[in-house]
């Protein structure tokens, strides 16, 4: 973990010296719910629960602080609503039901928008969309075109909803499946494929790695159904006073360019 968190502070210090990797982040909210009040009922403080072992989400630096963009964001997210916070660390396996036993107020770690998940939490609006991507080797990446696949070989993670897109939207593609995302990405690296079809936050992180070989070649690529609804807060079912003054947090933080700022920051090389 800690090997991993290095490599993000040196990613950051990478993006100060690379302005052609800066893209905002896309407008998720509901732009109609712009003016909303944060609620009427008073929300005295937040109490965030998240882990520390997923960077550059939320991990420990080498001297074992607790950092990264959902850190970042919680804090923002309090200051924007004018409320007290506080931000605990919990193992993964304990976190959703630390939330459920009152531990804390909000959860902000990437859990999933299941059935099973909405019968004990509701969940704020998405603050980050998950897209799939291409990755191509660079001399590709100009004239990239998904329409004109027929004949080249596609790398993707076997039995995942990116092949599944591929096999319905772009059938002409010969697709290479492969166990794990990162296989797929380094037989684009190799050569041994013509592009990489994924998910857009996974394959950034590979990137940001290997900037002198690969990157993102065409749009993004949004479907909620296949790729996910994207990352969002969960609240105890039924907490409508938090849930809605973290909503209203958002739009204004996005609408601030605070939320932007974060996105930056913390990845170095926009999935978007």
């Amino acid at each position: 973990m800690m090997k991993t968190a290095l490599v993000w502070l040196f990613g950051l210090m990478f993006a100060a010296a690379s302005p052609a990797f800066a893209q905002a982040l896309p407008y998720h909210a509901d732009p109609s719910a712009r003016e909303m009040s944060p609620t009427l009922t008073p929300v005295p403080a937040i109490r965030f629960l998240t882990t520390a072992d997923f960077p550059p989400f939320n991990f420990r630096d080498a001297g074992g602080e607790l950092i990264g963009f959902n850190v970042d964001l919680a804090r923002r997210i309090c200051t924007e609503a004018n409320v007290a916070c506080t931000i605990q660390a919990w193992p993964w396996e304990q976190a959703a039901d630390a939330l459920s036993d009152n531990q804390g107020d909000a959860l902000i770690a990437g859990l999933q928008m299941t059935p099973e998940n909405g019968t004990r939490f509701d969940f704020s609006a998405v603050y980050m969309a998950l897209p799939g991507r291409f990755v191509t080797r660079l001399p590709d990446v100009e004239g990239f075109n998904p329409g004109a696949l027929s004949g080249k070989t596609v790398a993707v993670r076997s039995g995942s909803a990116h092949e599944a897109f591929m096999k319905r939207y772009l059938p002409d593609a010969e697709l290479a499946g492969f166990a794990t995302e990162l296989e797929g990405l380094q037989a684009v690296r190799d050569s041994q494929a013509d592009a990489f079809f994924g998910d857009g936050m996974r394959s950034s992180f590979w990137l940001n790695e290997n900037l002198s070989c690969c990157a993102f070649a065409g749009e993004a690529y949004f479907r909620p159904a296949l790729f996910g609804e994207g990352l969002s807060i969960a609240v105890p079912a039924g907490n409508d006073a938090i849930r809605h003054a973290i909503d209203w947090a958002l739009i204004k933080l996005k609408d601030n360019g605070a939320l932007d700022e974060l996105y930056l920051r913390w990845f170095p090389v926009g999935f978007y």
